[in-house]
Parts: structure tokens; C-alpha cells; sequence
């Protein structure tokens, strides 16, 4: 009998070692669904900025231009992060830009006030949509409602969506599109609570110059998806809250989404605080959701985070005017922090339905040209793995994981207040659920440590192998160049039969990925 009690208390202290000895849980609950993820989470813009258009997607002058003019190297790349949507043509440059100018055969070059350029308008309307159409996404315009006219707005929307008819949809056919663009999603201006931006509006006069161009923009094209100017000013003194407040309110019934922005940097090269950036995201997203249902539209309103990245760097003197403009050169940590956003959209997906990476080419952007030659980004791996792999139903998942507390009163950028998140969870994870294939995404933010966790499926099992994915580098500061990747997407060794449970030791600086089946 005494042998008996030793050998299970044994038994007992041994398995209660080995559930001690794992440092985090993760439970996957597959009725535990949060919504769809819409596709438009993965999409990218596209700005008249620097080398992002010229130089970059846009190059005549390469080798490697095809009979338009655009960049085969170039549109493989963006083929290869599934791009489901792309913002044009800004961005700050959208407050000054009469899209008149860039259509037809005798093009008008103007000031470009917003970056201090000459644009030659050689680009425009009909090349941004065959450019949209040969990499496969779906274009997105945002009009000018900083210079421009309600009427102007309106008459952009008749020369892409009506068929034949109004002038504007003649004038379309005379150069050469006889078929409409049938372009779907329109911005109402860009950034317009921000003295930054041309034509800056309070938040009232925004409300009664975007609710006009509404009207008129979808009497002309009826199903076409309004997107609002959310807050991007979050500098101290601003009064971000009261701006969403009244264009959710003054835009009920007419928009569909409204548009925020953020953009981190680690200002005070501190790991920990930058890789904590995308919880105030989330923070900013439960803000607004609530505001969104406090206001009860009959039409649906969701969240655009239609600008986001890191962008710190090059942010002044001459990289920020000129033809070489906002030229980030990208580390694992920012891939890690980019990943800590797609994770915020996936676990939101019931009120982010769309995002947009700024920018997609040459500008604080995951592919990179000079020459002829191109290179790829870290921040460009996480969003191919989402994009490739993250659909279906987002799952709310369980984690039990360590956590830490940000530098009190950390700034997220040179022009936001401080802030101070404590017990950030060093495992930041999403799932997700399409049909019979679980997808997980672990991201350790532990700059040091490997992290051995407990992964259970609470309803079902894994019915064989599970593919595992990996982005990492020697190094947090490791970056990406031309005939040199340190970091990568890398796919690892199986799980031969992990069933319902596992463990699984998730390296120190990483973003890992399972993918199988589950019954």
C-alpha cells in the first residue's frame, strides 16, 4: 500500500513538474468564433511620394518595364503578397490633386504640394487601374476633399463607374476605355483633421463637405463603398475622440467604413516598448467600435486602419522632400511589430474589415528597387503569411502567457502623447478557422527567450500533420538587402501527430505558424 501512495505521488509531483515546466498555455476553442476575416485586411497604397510610383512600380526607363511602362520584377513581388487592395493616390498628395490632370493624352504637370515635387501627372487614373489589374487587386481611390470640389468627386466617380452617356463617361471611351473601371471603394478626403494636410477641415465642416460628396457620388455610382476621414491626430492638444464622435454621427447612413491611422517607431531604442506598439492599436479599435455602436447606423459602419507601418527613420530634412523620399530600411524588429498588427486586425475582424500597409514600393514599404535590381523587405514576410494563410473565421483564443510592463510614458511617435501599457502579454496569438483547416499565429515577443508552451484544441483534433512556418533572424536589428536575406518566412519540420495537444518551444523574437487539419 505505502508503495502504492509513493509511486503515485511520484507519478503526481512528475506530471505536475512538466505542467509547471511549460511557461504558457494556448487553448483553441473552434466555436468560439469572432467574425469573417474580409481579405481587404491585407491590402497596401499607393502614393505620388518619392520613388513609390516613379521609380518604382512606374519605370520606363528599366529593363524590366513592360509595353506600360511598369516593372515586371516589381509586379512579381506584389503578385507574391496577395495584395487584395490597394489605396491611390494618397495619402497627403490626394488634398491637392485634381485627377483631370492624369488622364487623356496632353497631361498637365503641377506643383505637388504636399511632398515639395514637380508631378508630371504621367501616371494616373487608367495606368493605376491596368496597373491593379495585372497584379490583382482591387483599386481603392480616395478623392480630394482638401482642394477640391464636391463636384470634382463626383465627376472622378462618373468617369470610372458609368458606363456610356455624361460627358465624363464619354470623355473615359474618347481615351480609349470603352468599359467601365467599376472601381468600389472611395475615400472622402484623407487625414483632414490634421493641420498638415491641405485644406484642413474642423470636424463639423468635414461632416458637411463629405456628406455632400456622398450624395453626390452615389447618385452617379449606387454601389459603390464610402470610406470616412477618421482622426490621425493623436498629437497632444488634439482631440481625436471628439473628431470620430462627430463624423460617426454627422455621416450616419452615408459611409460604410471610417479611416484611421497610426504609425510607431522605436524613438528610444527600446525593444520591449516598440514591440508593445500594436496594443495601443487595439486599444484605439475598441475606442472607435463603441462609438460605431453607439450610433446604431442603418448601414453597417466598420474600422479602415487604411494607413499603418513603422516609420521612424526617415522622417525629415532630405528624406522627406525630394525624389527618394521616406526610404525605411526595415529590421525583425519592425516585422515583429508589423505582425503584432495583422494580429489586432485578425483579432478584430468583426469590426476591421479593411487595412491598408503604407506604402506598397520604395516608400516606408516591404519591397525595395534600385536600378534594376529589388530586394525584399522583412515587413513584407508577416503580411505574405497572413495573406496567404489567415482567412476563414477568427477564433477568440486562450493565453495564459508572461507578460511585461512598458517604460511609463513611452511615446509611440514624434507627434502623439505618451502612453503606458502594462502586462503585455509576451505571446500575442490569432487563429483562425476555414472549414476544416485551423490556422495559429504565435508571435514571441521575448527579445531572449524560447517560450515552451501548452497548445490545446479544446473541441476536436488535429487529423495529421501540421505545417509550421517560421520568421526570424540572427538578431532583432538583422535587416534585408540586395543579395541578402537574414530574415524570412522558412517553413520547419512538420508536427507528425500532435492530435489535440502539443508543445511546442516558440524561439525568442519570432512569428511562428501552424497550419492543418482539424476533426
Amino acid at each position: 500500500m505505502n508503495r502504492i501512495i509513493i509511486i503515485t505521488c511520484l507519478i503526481s509531483l512528475f506530471v505536475s513538474q512538466e505542467i509547471k515546466a511549460q511557461d504558457a498555455r494556448i487553448k483553441i476553442d473552434t466555436d468560439r468564433k469572432i467574425g469573417l476575416i474580409d481579405k481587404n485586411i491585407y491590402g497596401n497604397f499607393v502614393e505620388h511620394l518619392g520613388r513609390c510610383v516613379y521609380g518604382g512600380i512606374y519605370d520606363p526607363s528599366s529593363s524590366k518595364a513592360d509595353e506600360d511602362g511598369l516593372r515586371t520584377d516589381v509586379l512579381d513581388a506584389i503578385r507574391g503578397l496577395n495584395v487584395s487592395l490597394t489605396r491611390y493616390p494618397g495619402g497627403n498628395f490626394v488634398s491637392n490633386y485634381h485627377w483631370l490632370d492624369g488622364v487623356g493624352p496632353e497631361r498637365v504637370p503641377r506643383m505637388e504640394l504636399a511632398w515639395a515635387r514637380l508631378e508630371s501627372n504621367e501616371f494616373g487614373t487608367d495606368e493605376f487601374v491596368a496597373f491593379a489589374k495585372k497584379v490583382g487587386t482591387e483599386p481603392y481611390f480616395a478623392v480630394n476633399l482638401g482642394t477640391g470640389s464636391i463636384v470634382e468627386a463626383q465627376s472622378w466617380v462618373e468617369y470610372c463607374n458609368v458606363k456610356e452617356g455624361p460627358y465624363y463617361a464619354e470623355l473615359r471611351r474618347k481615351y480609349g476605355h470603352e468599359e467601365p473601371h467599376n472601381i468600389k471603394y472611395w475615400g472622402l478626403g484623407n487625414e483632414m483633421d490634421g493641420d498638415w494636410q491641405m485644406g484642413q477641415l474642423s470636424a463639423e465642416d468635414y461632416v458637411k463637405k463629405a456628406r455632400e460628396a456622398a450624395k453626390l457620388m452615389r447618385s452617379t455610382s449606387p454601389d459603390i463603398k464610402l470610406i470616412a476621414s477618421g482622426s490621425s491626430n493623436y498629437s497632444a492638444g488634439a482631440d481625436p475622440y471628439h473628431w470620430n464622435a462627430t463624423i460617426l454621427g454627422g455621416l450616419k447612413g452615408y459611409i460604410d467604413y471610417i479611416a484611421l491611422h497610426m504609425y510607431v517607431g522605436n524613438y528610444r531604442n527600446n525593444y520591449y516598448d516598440f514591440l508593445a506598439t500594436p496594443l495601443e492599436m487595439d486599444q484605439r479599435t475598441q475606442v472607435v467600435r463603441g462609438m460605431i455602436l453607439r450610433e446604431q447606423s442603418r448601414r453597417p459602419v466598420y474600422i479602415a486602419w487604411d494607413e499603418y507601418n513603422v516609420w521612424y527613420r526617415a522622417r525629415s530634412g532630405d528624406d522627406v522632400v525630394g525624389n527618394r523620399a521616406l526610404e525605411e530600411k526595415y529590421n525583425l524588429e519592425d516585422a515583429l511589430v508589423i505582425t503584432g498588427f495583422l494580429n489586432c486586425f485578425v483579432r478584430n475582424a468583426d469590426i476591421v474589415k479593411m487595412a491598408n500597409m503604407a506604402q506598397l514600393v520604395n516608400v516606408i514599404a516591404p519591397i525595395f528597387t534600385e536600378g534594376d535590381e529589388l530586394f525584399l523587405q522583412t515587413i513584407y514576410y508577416p503580411l505574405q503569411l497572413f495573406s496567404s494563410n489567415m482567412n476563414g473565421e477568427s477564433l477568440d483564443v486562450f493565453v495564459d502567457s508572461p507578460a511585461y510592463d512598458t517604460t511609463p510614458r513611452f511615446s509611440l511617435g514624434d507627434n502623439e502623447a505618451s502612453t503606458h501599457i502594462k502586462d503585455v502579454p509576451y505571446l500575442d496569438v490569432t487563429a483562425a478557422l476555414d472549414g476544416d483547416q485551423l490556422v495559429i499565429c504565435v508571435l514571441n515577443r521575448h527579445k531572449d527567450k524560447a517560450i515552451s508552451t501548452e497548445v490545446n484544441c479544446q473541441q476536436g483534433a488535429f487529423s495529421g500533420p501540421v505545417e509550421v512556418y517560421e520568421i526570424n533572424g540572427p538578431d532583432i536589428k538583422s535587416e534585408n538587402d540586395f543579395g541578402k536575406t537574414n530574415v524570412q518566412t522558412v517553413r520547419k519540420n512538420d508536427l507528425k501527430k500532435p492530435g489535440a495537444s502539443f508543445i511546442y518551444s516558440f524561439p525568442a523574437h519570432s512569428v511562428t505558424m501552424f497550419k492543418g487539419k482539424i476533426k
